[in-house]
């Protein structure tokens, strides 16, 4: 897969000295669902909404077991587990956000979180390492910092070589099985977002955003027809703004080559309570929403997207 940073270049740093194992040993750190027969060109990944956080990893933080889950993506693989059963592949998180961001660059990291000096390589000043998001992020939430005091190196370079990269060679293989299948992919990367976001000049309250990296990790007819489609479902709908896609959609997205990737953004405030975390009475509906949207979207390639000019890999 071509992109700014490839699985085979994850390892320059070497391994290190000690690995966080432990952390995994009775839970997978992520799964892919699916059936015995992909049916269709779509992938979906929620890289966000794991719910595992490690005994150890607890320890070391100094938020109690609410308040570290403030950035968690809460139940988003479930709202869209109707793709599996129609016939695509879902790669999902049982990792939390705040252990280790797959959504980053691999080595986004902040110098002033470790104790000993980083990797020459290592990208310490992007904007997001610069708002607490690296890939080891520094807050959660509202600004709430979850360690106390600085953290070993190796305590990075462990979750990198644990996760991360088998994270990322999984999506690859996906993406890469899809497109030798079927001719094309379609990435769908889904998350969720704060109820507080408005957008526009009015101030408009999104229900969902679409984002493609404005153009450069989809095809238009793909985006069109996601927010076609919430629109028509009687959802407010965003495209790009504030959201237009992270690592994730930037890295595997080439429509020039037929590899296609949007995220999804869903407002928690449509099936959540976001101070307790706990589902609300709107889950059920917005579940069988994203089922029918899931169905509508992926049968796309039959309208017309296999009929776009996309070139083989």
């Amino acid at each position: 897969m071509a992109g700014s940073t490839d699985a085979s270049d994850f390892s320059r740093a070497g391994r290190p000295s000690m690995m966080p194992a432990d952390d995994f040993a009775d839970v997978a750190p992520f799964e892919v669902r699916e059936t015995v027969d992909q049916r269709v060109p779509f992938v979906f990944s929620s890289p966000h909404s794991g719910r595992h956080y490690p005994s150890r990893f607890m320890a070391m933080s100094k938020l109690d077991p609410l308040a570290i889950r403030r950035s968690e993506d809460c139940y988003v693989d479930e709202l869209f587990a109707a793709a599996v059963p129609l016939g695509a592949p879902m790669l999902t998180a049982n990792f939390p956000r705040c252990y280790i961001d797959v959504n980053r660059e691999p080595w986004e990291l902040d110098p002033r979180m470790f104790r000993e000096p980083l990797p020459a390589f290592a990208n310490a000043r992007s904007p997001r390492v610069a708002g607490g998001l690296g890939t080891i992020p520094k807050l959660v939430g509202e600004g709430l910092e979850i360690y106390p005091s600085r953290l070993p190196l190796a305590e990075a370079l462990g979750r990198i070589e644990l996760v991360y990269k088998p994270f990322h060679e999984r999506l690859k293989h996906l993406v890469a099985r899809t497109h030798a299948r079927f001719g094309h992919a379609v990435l769908v990367d889904c998350h969720s977002m704060p109820a507080s976001i408005r957008i526009g000049d009015g101030g408009m309250r999104p229900d969902f955003i679409i984002g493609d990296r404005f153009g450069a990790s989809a095809s238009s007819a793909i985006s069109d027809c996601a927010i076609a489609l919430l629109m028509g479902m009687g959802y407010a709908v965003g495209h790009n703004k504030p959201y237009a896609g992270g690592f994730i959609t930037e890295h595997y997205g080439r429509p020039a080559r037929g590899l296609h990737a949007i995220q999804i953004e869903v407002n928690r405030g449509l099936y959540m309570n976001e101070r307790t975390l706990q589902k609300s009475s709107g889950f059920e509906m917005l579940a069988s929403d994203l089922a029918r949207f899931c169905a509508d979207l992926m049968a796309l390639p039959d309208a017309g997207l296999s009929d776009l000019p996309l070139a083989a890999e």
